[in-house]
């Protein structure tokens, strides 16, 4: 009797083996749901086989314009169609995505587009002087601009526009599709929380996995309508974009976030599902009565980072929205755990209903393990206070960080990612994070490094010391607050030192507080950050 072994004839082939990617997605669903509508923003609207159409024209065009397998195109782009084309268009001509945050300052950019490497830098109109500025001193040679002008941006006729760029694509041409899954799909990089920021690198099988994992989870049946809220320069937007074709949804693309916006959506389009950050909610929560929209469903929503308040929670879901918490990092291609609901909760009100769905919950489907351990990699106690590292195995993790093998092989010891965020976990299973290990500042959902705005404002001439925590923020989750202890005899005031450190950050990273005085320390010298958060949070 056999063992089942290659030597019975059971080897892979081309009938039983394709590597998982997904591009299968839509090239699927351009038959499949041909007819279905793809894309929804404003005036366009694409069914699938349109869309099919266009991503290959942009993936004919960009190999045409010299694009090879395993170069990096990039974008700065908001949610908008050629976004959303960009993250099949670049992959099916075996190319890398490299989607830039739009928020980010010239140097960053620059440092990005000289690190990945990009030929090619699809751009909206309203961020080409940003795109310009940090091209013009790369340490290689500068990337083909493509503009995208959109929403009243005019082309400014300097580059080509994307609509003639892709008008000389093949709506034909022939997808390169991986021969192995462990191909490098999208270069994302994470927010700079320890110095020059990370380039992460996904593979197709991880972002397929994904949504798979995201339909379960999320209870999703055929033909869901999604707003992409979550920007796709976020972990691909959690890769729900990917994930729309394979269910035949409708993805409505969504550029600027505002309440008016998303009830519209909601109202006119049928909107069924969406993810955001707790802005998102407060917003939605406090809208003017003349922007509400009135609708007879029930909206789905993933909400990461910082929890939403109470009083957020209870009054979203009064108005017909279902709130799932979830969690996850840039490494693992956006949520990789979720608040999984027991119905036994269901009488919950109030206070105790909003700190269960503020928990970060359990494994999604498509990871292998995901759990808290001490500093040994041993298991926590399921106790609900015994703090210790959310610790991450599985398919959705990503390769490793571009150029980076160190970082790697750090992050990865002991066979598990470590996640660097701290958290307890309860008898249930449910993690809970307790504190930020980086010391991470979660604003309006982007990731703000403590260490980079502290060095900024350590540059000023009459700083001596700086600390930086985060401060809860009605509006945006988490603000950074500055502590600042100036020298001896200097004397400084909150608007000057803010404006001298909007002169080097993104508006998002520079302090909305500035508190003057001398910060508290151990013995050695090291500053107590819990003392200055307390108080940061008393205000």
């Amino acid at each position: 009797m056999g063992w089942m072994t290659n030597e019975d004839g059971l080897d892979k082939c081309a009938a039983n083996y394709v590597p998982l990617t997904p591009l299968s997605h839509l090239k699927r669903a351009a038959h499949v749901f041909a007819d279905v509508t793809a894309v929804i923003y404003g005036a366009h609207r694409v069914t699938y086989a349109q869309y099919h159409a266009r991503c290959s024209q942009l993936a004919s065009a960009l190999s045409g314009a010299g694009i090879e397998a395993g170069q990096v195109v990039a974008s700065l782009l908001p949610n908008i169609p050629a976004q959303a084309e960009a993250h099949f268009g670049v992959p099916a001509c075996g190319a890398v995505l490299n989607t830039i945050n739009t928020r980010l300052d010239v140097a960053t950019v620059r440092y990005i587009l000289n690190h990945g490497e990009a030929r090619v830098l699809l751009v909206d109109t309203q961020f080409i002087d940003l795109a310009e500025a940090a091209c013009a001193d790369l340490d290689g040679p500068a990337p083909l601009l493509i503009e995208v002008p959109d929403a009243g941006f005019a082309a400014t006729g300097r580059h080509p526009t994307y609509e003639d760029f892709i008008a000389q694509g093949d709506p034909a041409f022939v997808w390169h599709m991986p021969s192995d899954e462990w191909e490098s799909l999208a270069l994302n990089y994470t927010s700079g929380t320890t110095g020059r920021p990370k380039g992460v690198v996904y593979h197709h099988r991880g972002a397929y996995l994904m949504t798979m994992g995201t339909v379960v989870s999320w209870r999703m049946v055929t033909r869901p309508v999604f707003m992409q809220i979550v920007p796709l320069f976020h972990c691909n937007g959690w890769n729900h974009t990917w994930m729309m074709p394979l269910l035949g949804g409708t993805l409505v693309c969504c550029r600027d976030i505002t309440a008016a916006a998303i009830y519209d959506a909601i109202a006119d389009e049928g909107v069924t599902h969406f993810g955001g950050a707790p802005i998102v909610l407060n917003m939605m929560v406090n809208a003017p009565e003349a922007e509400r929209r009135t609708f007879n469903h029930q909206v789905e929503v993933f909400t990461a980072g910082a929890p939403p308040a109470p009083a957020t929670l209870s009054k979203i879901e009064a108005l017909g929205f279902n709130v799932t918490q979830v969690y996850g990092l840039t490494e693992t291609y956006g949520h990789v755990t979720e608040c999984l609901w027991d119905p036994a909760w269901d009488n919950a009100q109030g206070a105790e209903r909003a700190a269960i769905k503020a928990r970060q919950g359990v494994a999604m489907p498509m990871m292998e393990d995901i759990t808290v351990m001490d500093s040994q990699m041993s298991q926590v106690p399921l106790d609900g206070a015994t703090q210790g590292e959310i610790m991450i195995r599985g398919n959705s993790v990503m390769k490793g960080y571009f150029k980076n093998p160190a970082a790697t092989r750090e992050v990865f010891a002991g066979g598990y990612f470590h996640s660097g965020d701290l958290a307890v976990q309860h008898p249930n299973g449910h993690m809970q994070i307790a504190d930020r290990a980086k010391d991470i500042i979660i604003s309006g959902g982007e990731n703000i490094s403590s260490i980079e705005v502290e060095g900024v404002l350590m540059g000023h001439p009459d700083v001596n010391l700086a600390a930086v925590v985060a401060q809860p923020d009605d509006k945006w989750g988490e603000v950074p607050c500055a502590f600042i202890e100036l020298k001896p005899g200097a004397t400084s005031d909150e608007a000057s030192m803010i404006a001298f450190a909007r002169q080097t950050l993104a508006g998002f990273k520079t302090p909305k507080r500035v508190i003057f005085q001398e910060l508290p320390k151990t013995s050695t010298g090291k500053v107590q950050k819990f003392e200055l958060r307390a108080e940061a949070a008393k205000s």
